[in-house]
């Protein structure tokens, strides 16, 4: 029999006939029983990993790291020539936010501009890595993949602790955790030898994902069953780029995955105990310690006062009336009715007790213990998974119905992605700590390619395989197969190094490129196929509103914690089954980074969905940017905005002289790391001039727009001029350069 694949299959029937096609495609699939492992052992993507030598070049000297030498190469082939260099304010800006999330200050753009020494760049690099904010902006990264958030999801939409995974997360990011350490923890930690708090908050990786305990009529088992697809299906996604979920009802269609390589993925995870565990933070034990010393402190005080008083008991008791006697409790009313000389040790203790609680001094003491105890801070219950001692019998569900239970399966993996001999291989894997291991296996051909390619996609707007979720036979073949594999091999022979990863990117060529439109490329390769410039990218949802702050002076740097509640619309939480409080948080929390910001599932912050955040109802391994009129009018218009545009008004007031052409100047420096153009001076200027003029004709107009801050400003100009600049700033911020990546 001659083998044909869907792809000879659609050159053979005509893209016009979709109808036979699909005909042609059911029978392929029929006569093989679904995709085999021999049939596509030779798959690109399920092919060894092996290191391609570097690619000579003719240009040598546009050459950076060895990622451009694959570049170029391609380049050279398509006799294309590369895009110039960024200017270095356009490259401090871009590397600043890639990394961390922010924009470079005025500080930091004057001094990279006046850094003229050789490597000049490659230190911006190092410090940025170095920052905790790195951490911050690649742990959301992964969050989105993780799926995140600080609830349940389903009817309930139950509050959850996960800020803890959370944290740990952007700790083990700033560390430079290795990666293969990074996943084993997050898929076995609970599993690991003398398991450590870190490698046990670690497995919250499979804790953020939907639990609704009210599915499936509200049996806990079928809600049970569910969240072990979840976490099936977010491995597949994650770490391997596979659609299996696909083989939950059926053995893929297109794929080598068997709906009982399905299940036998299905079985790592049916021996998994959801638990809570109180794990507090560094920060948080430090409280409770401090707490604890303090409390024992005044209980010492307490016990040596009561030895001090305990002599004026016998006293207290002679000169209680009748009416005070009765006023006491009945089980102290007999113990002071027996005589002294025959009481029990517990007659004593309760006639003691009473006295203790009416001597003023006593009281004092009791009320200052009191407090304490109500303020203790509280270790808090952490969502993590934890192995059965009983394992459950895991069974092949006829079409995906958990009440239709087919034949019993044992843990296993797809026969395509079984690894050559060697530790892992070389005897079933019996548990996740086992999978992990293999995925993790240098010699493992998803694991290593997946994770870079989706690093690179987010440095250049889509991956080397453009379908970053699907590297199976529905996917996109890789635009440049070598350096795919080259980095992948050198990811994991640096000791899976993700620093080293990124620093290999940004230091390259390709990465430092004008994204200035060619006309050249226009028709030829609108989509950047062949990496010939680098591209504009619209800021993620927590990017703009973290710019935003910081250019108002008033983003909290604070990293880690509880997650907070910022500014939000009224009426957002009132469509839940479940009522919550959404409480403005005090001080400085409301203007913590985004990625801090409380996630209900249900009712997500409707500023982060407006520009295209996840609602984390399932991995997200790419966010999709949208453009619409209510982002606009969102920038524009919402509080938290017209506040940050006052703080930045503030900012440039009180940081520059009495100049209104420096402070132009120096507010569009905030906002675009440059200054404005003569016509962009102009149009500002003119905006100014004439808001002024209103805001002095209409004072009510300028009182509306400043109370607007919840700041406490005192800059040396009139409400008037305060609210003008105000304005200046708030079209700063609106500019689509200000929200945009260069």
């Amino acid at each position: 029999m001659v083998s044909i694949d869907r792809f000879t299959a659609v050159s053979l029937v005509g893209t016009k006939s979709l109808a036979l096609f699909l005909l042609v495609d059911l029978l392929l699939v029929s006569a093989v029983g679904g995709r085999t492992a021999g049939h596509d052992a030779a798959w690109w993507s399920f092919s060894p990993v092996i290191r391609p030598d570097l690619p000579q070049v003719s240009n040598t000297g546009w050459l950076q790291t060895p990622v451009d030498h694959f570049v170029l190469a391609r380049l050279e082939a398509e006799q294309v020539v590369p895009s110039a260099e960024a200017d270095r304010v356009t490259l401090l800006r871009r590397v600043t936010l890639d990394l961390t999330g922010l924009p470079p200050s005025v500080i930091e753009v004057n001094s990279f501009l006046q850094d003229t020494e050789p490597g000049a760049y490659q230190r911006v690099v190092e410090r940025l890595l170095k920052s905790p904010h790195f951490g911050e902006r690649w742990g959301r990264h992964w969050l989105d993949l993780a799926r995140y958030a600080d609830s349940t999801g389903g009817e309930m939409d139950e509050p959850r602790n996960m800020w803890r995974y959370r944290d740990w997360v952007i700790g083990a990011l700033n560390g430079n955790m290795p990666f293969d350490e990074f996943l084993i923890w997050q898929l076995a930690g609970d599993l690991l030898p003398d398991r450590t708090e870190a490698q046990q908050i670690a497995t919250g990786f499979y804790r953020c994902g939907v639990y609704d305990r009210l599915a499936g009529n509200g049996s806990d088992e079928i809600a049970r069953l569910e969240t072990v697809i979840d976490r099936v299906n977010t491995t597949g996604s994650v770490f391997l780029g596979l659609t299996v979920g696909c083989a939950q009802c059926h053995s893929h269609k297109f794929d080598p995955i068997s709906a009982k390589e399905y299940y036998q993925l299905f079985a790592f995870f049916n021996d998994v105990d959801d638990i809570f565990q109180g794990l507090p933070s560094k920060a948080d034990l430090a409280s409770y310690e401090a707490a604890r010393a303090q409390f024992q402190v005044l209980e010492k005080e307490l016990a040596e006062y009561k030895e001090k008083v305990k002599g004026k008991i016998r006293r207290w008791e002679l000169n209680l009336t009748d009416e005070d006697r009765k006023g006491l409790p009945p089980a102290v009313q007999v113990a002071l009715q027996t005589a002294v000389e025959v009481r029990s040790a517990e007659h004593t203790k309760l006639v003691n007790a009473q006295f203790f609680l009416q001597d003023p001094g006593c009281q004092q003491r009791l009320k200052v213990i009191g407090k304490l105890q109500h303020d203790f801070p509280e270790r808090v219950l952490t969502p993590v998974m934890h192995q059965r001692k009983d394992s459950r019998d895991t069974f092949v569900y006829g079409r995906g119905d958990f009440h239709s239970p087919g034949k019993s399966v044992v843990p296993g993996i797809p026969a395509v992605l079984a690894l050559p001999t060697g530790e892992v291989s070389s005897k079933p894997l019996a548990n996740r700590f086992d999978l992990a291991r293999w995925l993790v296996d240098p010699d493992h051909p998803l694991t290593a390619r997946v994770t870079v390619n989706r690093i690179w996609q987010r440095y250049f707007g889509q991956g080397i395989v453009s379908t970053e979720n699907d590297f199976g036979r529905q996917g996109s073949a890789p635009s440049h197969p070598q350096l795919l594999d080259w980095l992948a091999r050198e990811f994991v022979e640096s000791g899976w190094n993700v620093k080293e990863l990124h620093r290999l990117i940004v230091l390259s060529a390709t990465y430092r490129q004008s994204s200035g439109l060619r006309s050249d490329l226009v028709e030829r390769d609108p989509e950047n196929i062949l990496l010939a410039r680098q591209v504009r990218l619209r800021l993620e949802a927590e990017i703009v509103r973290d710019t935003s702050l910081a250019a108002g002076g008033l983003l909290c740097m604070k990293v880690g914690g509880p997650s907070v509640f910022p500014h939000q619309a009224d009426g957002v939480l009132e469509s839940r089954a479940n009522p919550v409080q959404w409480t403005l948080s005090p001080g400085q929390d409301r203007y913590r980074r985004g990625m801090y910001t409380y996630h209900w599932r249900l009712t997500p912050h409707p500023f982060f969905r407006t520009f295209d955040a996840p609602e984390a109802l399932a991995s997200c391994t790419r966010r999709y940017r949208s453009n619409t009129p209510l982002q606009a009018l969102t920038l524009l218009n919402d509080p938290s905005f017209v506040e940050a545009a006052i703080g930045m008004a503030d900012c440039v007031i009180r940081e520059v002289p009495d100049d209104d052409v420096a402070r132009l100047n120096y507010a569009f420096m905030i906002g675009v790391s440059r200054e404005p153009t003569s016509e962009e001076f102009s149009l500002l200027e003119d905006l100014r001039q004439n808001r002024l003029q209103e805001f002095r004709q209409f004072p009510e107009r300028a009182a509306e727009l400043l109370g607007q801050s919840a700041a406490s400003q005192d800059p040396p100009v009139d409400g008037f001029q305060r609210a003008a600049w105000a304005t200046v700033c708030r079209a700063v911020l609106n500019l689509d350069e200000f929200i945009t990546r260069p």
